[in-house]
């Protein structure tokens, strides 16, 4: 697992509208990279509703809210429209990325292990990890982070 003082393994993904976004586009904001299973599913709506509900409060503390998760950027342009986020989000279809932060592996869901993306959350500033979270609850999570960042800053 990273945790506070790693470096923030790099990458280059696409965006929702197919355009390349990389770690380092954002050097010199704190950056909020949250990790999620499934677009348009309920917690994973949850979490995404209630970041976009915050998203004004994070820009106040120079934040920006990066989403990521194995779907496609069709996917996440329909989870935007239908939803009517505000997050970045990002399509990790191999789940590189994800593996790279450990929010890949074995995960217990319904009772059985399974491999899948664990809910997890970083703040980086400046390449840095901050504060990591894993196997996190969404609901209320944007606003436990959004307090972090505020301690931070």
């Amino acid at each position: 697992m990273l945790k506070n003082g790693d470096k923030a393994p790099h990458f280059c993904l696409k965006n929702q509208d197919d355009i390349e976004v990389c770690l380092s586009d954002f050097a010199s904001k704190n950056i909020v990279l949250y990790f999620y299973p499934k677009d348009n599913t309920p917690g994973c709506t949850t979490e995404a509703l209630e970041f976009s509900e915050l998203l004004g409060e994070f820009s106040k503390l120079d934040c920006i809210v990066i989403g990521v998760s194995p779907d496609s950027a069709k996917s996440h342009q329909n989870f935007i429209a239908k939803q009517n986020l505000n997050v970045l989000l990002l399509s990790d279809k191999d789940k590189n990325v994800a593996t790279s932060y450990n929010a890949y592996g074995k995960k217990m869901m319904y009772g059985k292990e399974v491999m899948g993306i664990i809910r997890s959350t970083f703040i980086i500033k400046d390449g840095i990890i901050k504060e990591a979270f894993y196997n996190v609850r969404a609901k209320g999570h944007a606003q436990n982070i959004l307090e972090a960042v505020k301690k931070l800053v």
